[in-house]
């Protein structure tokens, strides 16, 4: 059943219909929301002629950016697994014979 999820930016409301999984919409949306308040603080006195866009870019470059070295720490740690389970393997082998 799709529900409207509403997150708030720059002062203001935005709804938009989430269709599937609701929860992880709600989770998303405060994460953004989240973010751009972070990138805000950041540059708040700094860069005052900052326009929303780029705030929304800057925020989305940042989630972008932890999702691509999460995934990198995701391969690796599969990478480390692997490499674990066939040295426990061999050591196993040996073991047996």
């Amino acid at each position: 059943m799709d529900e409207i999820v509403t997150i708030k930016l720059f002062g203001q409301q935005y709804s938009f219909k989430a269709g599937g999984e609701v929860l992880n919409a709600k989770l998303v949306a405060e994460l953004l929301a989240k973010e751009v308040d972070t990138v805000e603080k950041q540059i708040s006195g700094k860069s005052p002629n900052m326009t929303k866009f780029t705030i929304l870019t800057l925020a989305a470059l940042n989630i972008a950016n932890e999702y691509i070295e999460l995934q990198q720490s995701h391969t690796d740690l599969l990478e480390n697994i692997s490499q674990r389970t066939a040295t426990l393997i061999k050591s196993v082998d040996v073991h047996l014979m």
